[in-house]
């Protein structure tokens, strides 16, 4: 039962990215050459969101509520509101503080299941990785669009 939940979760937060979705607003602003092309966004975030639902599910069966689930409910939070602040209300300076949030308790998720799980704590080392490459471009495309 507890997987399904998890599972439930994480579907979730990831359909924000459905919900609000890039359109036009998005093609129209200026972005870095080293923009990640289109169909590498669904890509990666599939695989990364089987990892976040499994660490999450590890952490849970070993440790039920405890510091690193907190940071896991934080993360998906944090994960499911960056697509309303960009593209939902197209607020890149929101966006840019949320994925600091994301950056931050993914991070200290790592570091807090690590005893728990290794697994799970090295699950999400790529998470970290692409919300580091995020957050880069969050960044990047703000100070390209300043009047957006």
């Amino acid at each position: 039962m507890a997987a399904v939940i998890f599972i439930v979760i994480v579907v979730l937060a990831a359909s924000s990215g459905a919900v609000f979705k890039p359109g036009e607003w998005y093609e129209t602003l200026r972005k870095p050459d080293w923009t990640p092309p289109k169909w590498a966004f669904p890509v990666v975030w599939s695989i990364l969101y089987v990892c976040i639902g499994y660490a999450g599910w590890l952490i849970w069966t070993i440790a039920g509520w405890s510091l690193p689930i907190a940071l896991w409910g934080l993360q998906m939070v944090a994960n499911a509101l960056w697509s309303y602040f960009f593209f939902g209300i197209r607020r890149m300076d929101l966006a840019l503080v949320d994925v600091a949030v994301l950056w931050l308790s993914v991070a200290l998720f790592i570091l807090a299941a690590w005893p728990v799980s290794t697994l799970a704590s090295l699950l999400f080392v790529p998470y970290l990785a692409w919300v580091s490459a995020a957050a880069t471009l969050n960044y990047s495309v703000r100070r390209l669009n300043p009047e957006a």
